[in-house]
């Protein structure tokens, strides 16, 4: 017979034998957390290890992700795909145990966790999904939706200032089916944190909202599930349970101490945790029976299975509401939802608007928000700035539910958030900020991308353009780092034309996220031709036809494309050959042929010039070591929008001035 202290000492025992096995890792927390993690997984949390996607499974976060293979013990234990082999190669090449859990590389990992404190706030996101889904779709007798978001966070998570911002809003929002176990062992790398962590953290979520469970023995199981139960019957709060651990548990000479944190624990250390553990098998020995006793693959079929018939009944009574349920979360857009936003952009085109491009984008969400109700907007205080309340939108709080969010003054909790909001399914969330702030979030934008999320980020005031508020708010190298990010996508449109574009392309990209830069300052329509205006999903086009035989190229975005086709209609009157090619997203026109790249862009001609209002190294890529680029390069100042670009020498002078050298 098995005991869930066995059980338990199954984690300890794969946790230190894999890290010692790689030579790497961190055995320390996984042996700490042991009796937390089987409590959780074999009598609170809700799951299929068959269907690791089942639409109403409870939510997992391994926030302190250096913890992974605690994460990685379970999921093989409970009957995951995840082998024992796997196990064996741990944190090695081509391994789905990768050295922090990374999404998509191994079954049962909800999201990449690593950076501390973004688990927390992933998780935050998936309880705001969860409240959002439940309230749209649910009725009377039919709770289709309801599943609770569990994660587990360490001291360094804490720390963290993110845990701050989300921790704060989810007490806001009364978030009740998020349940957050604190792995409260008081050491973290540079030892014990009462040097630098001394503050009452069961205080301080009590008075965000939270209900805390107080010094909880981490190591009794009777306790922990009196806890869990506790923190899932509380429906208006989300919960913090406070763990008293001791990390490396087993280990006689180390545990307690942060030489059990990130190194392994050598092959004596390891013979004294099996001596006191009194685990006599052998290293990556499961006794068949203690496989048995973990194994959640009966239980998990028949939690599905019940939901099965829940889901039928409900399909029955409510078949249109089902519907559109399986539409989202299989991740299928709404037949024809485009239709309009390109008939927006043909209206657009032949009765142009002279507008800011937040203004074009908030005009485009006029038009996508009827269509697409999956949509879930918000900003960071910024939302009459940033545009992106669309008129029919309503407000998701505590006590409704709405298709926006107002985060607060919190861009890396926003961001991190709308990433779990992603990674849930059934919404496509977006989320506004001026682009200079970018840099607050940064971190999270870059997971983003890491784990390939549908997350769409507004950056508006792209430019010293903005103006009177100086530099401390006016970007200069914040569009070279989103485009220089691995598989970012960045539209930077000039009108409100390519500003419909931009969008559908941001809602049609399944495989990674999307920023849009927009301007404050309006911008003048460019006129295009048929062929023109069917490019511009090509991320770069010929706006500018040359009319003398080609000797110059510009390349521009934004509101500078304006300056191009300023410079270029005085060069052509003097007899030069110029073309301007509008190029509002570098990455998407970079994934083209290269027949149409050529055909754009031809080799043959070297006079090219780069006009952007931003850092310039970035687009010499495009114009070559011979071209040249008017950019910025320096931090702006505090004037009106158009003398601070004529300051920093963004102009049409600059831009003929550096043509002249050329040609």
């Amino acid at each position: 017979m098995s005991t869930q202290s066995d059980r338990a000492n199954a984690i300890r025992a794969l946790a230190m034998d894999a890290v010692e096995k790689a030579q790497s890792g961190h055995p320390g927390a996984p042996m700490g957390l042991a009796e937390v993690a089987e409590t959780l997984w074999c009598e609170q949390l809700v799951h299929n290890p068959e269907n690791p996607k089942w639409i109403n499974r409870d939510r997992f976060v391994l926030s302190n992700g250096h913890a992974s293979m605690l994460l990685y013990s379970v999921l093989h234990l409970s009957g995951y795909a995840v082998s024992i082999e796997d196990i064996k190669n741990f944190r090695q090449l081509g391994s789905i145990t990768a050295g922090h859990p990374e999404l998509n590389e191994c079954p049962g990992v909800e999201t990449t966790t690593g950076p501390l404190g973004q688990g927390l706030a992933n998780a935050v996101g998936m309880a705001i999904a969860e409240m959002s889904l439940a309230r749209t779709f649910n009725r009377e007798n039919h709770g289709i939706i309801d599943h609770h978001t569990w994660a587990i966070a360490g001291d360094g998570c804490l720390m963290e200032g993110i845990s701050h911002e989300v921790a704060s809003l989810a007490g806001t929002l009364g978030l009740g089916k998020l349940n957050v176990l604190y792995d409260e062992n008081g050491i973290s790398i540079d030892g014990n944190i009462q040097g630098w962590f001394a503050e009452d953290v069961a205080a301080r979520f009590e008075a965000y909202g939270w209900q805390v469970i107080r010094a909880v023995d981490g190591h009794d199981a009777v306790e922990l599930k009196q806890a869990m139960e506790t923190a899932r019957k509380e429906r208006d709060r989300p919960t913090l349970v406070c763990c008293r651990t001791i990390i490396g548990y087993g280990a006689p000479n180390l545990q307690g101490t942060s030489k059990t944190h990130g190194a392994p624990l050598g092959a004596e250390e390891i013979a004294g945790v099996r001596k006191a553990l009194n685990w006599g098998y052998e290293p990556f020995e499961i006794p068949e029976h203690l496989y048995e006793a973990w194994d959640c693959r009966e239980a998990g079929r028949a939690a599905e299975k019940s939901w099965d018939a829940k889901f039928e009944a409900y399909e029955k009574a409510h078949p249109q509401l089902a519907a559109e349920l399986k539409r989202r979360m299989q991740n299928e857009l709404p037949q024809n939802w485009n239709e309009a936003l390109h008939e927006f952009a043909r209206n657009e085109q032949d009765k142009p608007s002279t507008l800011a491009t937040r203004i074009s984008s908030l005009n485009c969400l006029n038009v996508l928000g009827p269509v697409l109700p999956e949509l879930l907007g918000g900003s960071a205080d910024l939302t009459g700035s940033v545009g992106t309340r669309w008129d029919g939108a309503e407000t998701l709080d505590i006590n409704a539910a709405g298709n926006y969010l107002n985060y607060g003054v919190r861009e890396f909790g926003m961001s991190a958030i709308a990433n779990g909001i992603a990674l849930h399914g059934g919404l496509i969330p977006y989320s506004g900020t001026f682009l200079v702030f970018m840099d607050y979030a940064k971190n999270a934008v870059r997971m983003a991308a890491l784990m390939k999320t549908r997350n769409i980020f507004v950056y508006t005031h792209d430019t010293v353009a903005l103006g009177e508020d100086g530099p401390t708010h006016q970007p200069v190298e914040q569009l070279a780092a989103l485009r220089t990010i691995p598989n970012m996508s960045v539209w930077r449109p000039c009108d409100t034309v390519e500003t419909a574009f931009a969008w559908e392309a941001a809602i049609s990209r399944q495989g990674g996220p999307t920023a849009l830069v927009l301007t404050r300052q309006k911008t003048q329509p460019q006129k295009r031709d048929s062929a023109a205006f069917g490019q511009i999903a090509r991320g770069g086009y010929v706006l500018v036809k040359e009319k003398h035989e080609l000797a110059l190229i510009f390349i521009a975005t934004g509101s500078e494309v304006e300056l191009a086709c300023s410079a270029a209609q005085c060069l052509t009157e003097s007899g030069v050959g110029v073309r301007v090619v509008s190029m509002p997203s570098t990455d998407v026109f970079l994934g083209q042929s290269d027949e149409y790249r050529e055909a754009v862009l031809p080799g043959s001609i070297r006079a090219r010039v780069a006009i952007e209002a931003a850092q310039t190294d970035f687009w010499y890529r495009f114009v070559g070591l011979d071209g040249r680029v008017v950019g910025v390069d320096r931090f702006g100042l505090s004037a009106p929008g158009d003398v601070a670009m004529r300051e920093v020498n963004v102009c049409t002078e600059a831009v003929i001035a550096a043509a002249r050298e050329l040609v």
